[in-house]
């Protein structure tokens, strides 16, 4: 893993209106890194990473990739968005476009990649998580499970230097959660690096560098998946601890 750091955040805070939902937010991601954040419902988990995807506004704070701030006026959202992909609970495929469509038209449209250089890259993206026979149907008539495999690669087709996950197996049946956590974790072995927002303690505890558990819109915690798991200093994380099956 390199010691670069891909991402910064410091003091980020978001409100709505009277609401503060982020207070006081700071930590960073190296290249090569998976960072899970865990915490309650309303801790401000997705929040904060709809703010790193600037999909959110943030009140006060700055946010660097690669030392450029992102918050800043004269950001290209658009191309800082080609560099830092996100996936959705929801998987947000286009309904009325192919399997093929939808992981081929931010290529093309966005990074002007040609259209058959585009659909060999899907093509081979597909072959990877086992859905190259689903690439001319419509996400209608796949299975949860394989429209989240479809949406990772979508966001891989851009080749991003980091990848976001909201949660991305809290709208699936049971059954497909392994298949979806399989495909995350060999990203993780192959070097992508991931900020991703779980309930899945066992994949945080196995596959995770770092976590940081947030609670009431700050960080509790930070620290490796041993120290949070076996030996957490704050109180959240040793009530999580009593209260979570996965923990013991």
């Amino acid at each position: 893993m390199s010691d670069e750091y891909l991402i910064k955040i410091e003091h980020l805070a978001k409100s709505f209106g009277d609401l503060a939902v982020l207070k006081d937010i700071s930590f960073s991601v190296k290249k090569g890194e998976v960072v899970c954040v865990l915490g309650s419902s309303g801790a401000g988990k997705s929040t904060m990473l709809r703010c790193i995807n600037r999909l959110e506004e943030a009140t006060s704070g700055s946010i660097f990739f690669r030392d450029e701030d992102i918050l800043s006026m004269q950001t290209n959202v658009k191309k800082y968005r080609q560099h830092v992909g996100m996936v959705f609970q929801r998987f947000n495929l286009f309904p009325f476009k192919t399997v093929l469509e939808n992981i081929t038209y931010a290529p093309i449209k966005i990074k002007h990649v040609k259209k058959d250089e585009a659909k060999k890259i899907g093509m081979e993206l597909l072959n990877k998580v086992g859905l190259t026979d689903k690439c001319n149907v419509y996400p209608s008539s796949l299975s949860g499970g394989q429209q989240q495999r479809v949406a990772i690669i979508r966001a891989l087709a851009m080749e991003p230097d980091v990848l976001l996950f909201d949660e991305p197996t809290s709208a699936l049946d049971p059954e497909m959660v392994g298949e979806i956590l399989e495909v995350m974790k060999k990203l993780a072995e192959d070097g992508m690096t991931m900020i991703v927002v779980t309930h899945e303690m066992d994949f945080a505890r196995n596959v995770s560098d770092k976590i940081i558990f947030m609670h009431d819109g700050y960080i509790a915690e930070e620290g490796t998946p041993e120290q949070i798991f076996t030996e957490p200093e704050s109180e959240p994380v040793r009530e999580c601890k009593m209260k979570c099956v996965s923990y013991r």
